[in-house]
């Protein structure tokens, strides 16, 4: 409630509208799914390249809700509770390369990993204060923030064998990260740090680039943002498109914003400046569609070129 009433409260939408309602880059709403009673206040979302299969964390009884690429229901798996594999409270959900679904559960504070039929494969209790934001790197690594411990972290394993090999610390000195996102062209990785401040309205982000390498590229804060573009931007999720450009929600003016590549970080182009409510949750497809979280009212919105 407090992120809500914090970046949000009181601010009008600054982004500009074409005209009509119509997003001016002309990309258009191709399918929505989930809803109040199908998704509960969704926190993640995630898709197969391979399949097109979308997985998406909530507070349901079952905390996973998988959808086909017509918008099918699939499967929904991670009971709520206390057994080994049980979800208690989902903060993030990233699927790998050879289709594992992986889970950030910051009611015990672990990394759970399913296959896409909902079997177990492999829970890391060990090491995290308060693991939030991951993303499958394209290698098949997962890269995972903490974000009580201001760390970034680089988790590998065997899902299949369900045996973790490697879990590093490749970053820490950050400031509550929470959203990642690496890219699957280039290797980079962005992070969304949040700034603490006295005041519900004096909260702000900041975006933090590091190349495939963990060298660091760029920074952005929401104050540096403010003083290029004519909205103050709050971003709560993060990813790149398959040009390795960043798109970042804004809960602000409630829209996604496109800011470039990490070289030509920040430019602003809005890529969806209308019809959603509290964005907090960005991936793209295979094929380019950029599917949107809005937990505003609990659906998974899929955008596509018209």
């Amino acid at each position: 409630l407090l992120e809500v009433l914090g970046p949000a409260g009181g601010i009008p939408p600054a982004l500009g509208r074409a005209a009509g309602g119509a997003a001016p880059t002309g990309l258009g709403l191709r399918l929505s799914l989930g809803g109040w009673g199908s998704l509960v206040n969704p926190t993640g979302v995630a898709v197969c390249q391979r399949s097109g299969r979308l997985a998406v964390a909530h507070d349901g009884k079952k905390r996973i809700h998988v959808f086909g690429p017509s918008g099918s229901c699939l499967q929904r798996f991670g009971e709520r509770g206390d057994a080994g594999n049980d979800i208690k409270y989902p903060l993030d959900v990233a699927v790998t390369a050879d289709g594992h679904v992986v889970v950030t559960d910051g009611g015990d504070r672990s990394v759970k990993a399913f296959d896409l039929e909902g079997r177990g494969a492999l829970a890391v209790r060990e090491g995290f204060c308060l693991p939030w934001g991951l993303d499958a790197a394209p290698e098949g690594d997962v890269i995972l923030t903490d974000a009580e411990a201001g760390a970034l972290y680089r988790l590998t394993a065997d899902f299949r064998k369900g045996k973790l090999k490697k879990c590093q610390m490749i970053r820490s000195k950050l400031t509550s990260p929470r959203g990642v996102a690496v890219s699957q062209t280039s290797g980079a990785i962005v992070v969304i740090e949040h700034l603490k401040a006295r005041g519900l309205n004096n909260s702000s982000t900041r975006m933090t680039i590091f190349s495939a390498d963990m060298d660091l590229v760029g920074q952005m804060d929401s104050f540096g943002l403010n003083l290029v573009f004519p909205s103050r931007i709050y971003t709560t999720a993060v990813a790149f498109d398959k040009e390795g450009r960043i798109v970042v929600t804004d809960v602000c003016s409630q829209a996604v914003i496109c800011l470039g590549k990490p070289e030509e970080f920040p430019i602003f182009n809005p890529l969806i400046s209308c019809g959603l409510s509290y964005p907090i949750g960005l991936t793209y497809t295979a094929n380019n569609s950029l599917v949107v979280l809005d937990s505003g009212d609990h659906s998974v919105k899929i955008y596509s070129s018209t």
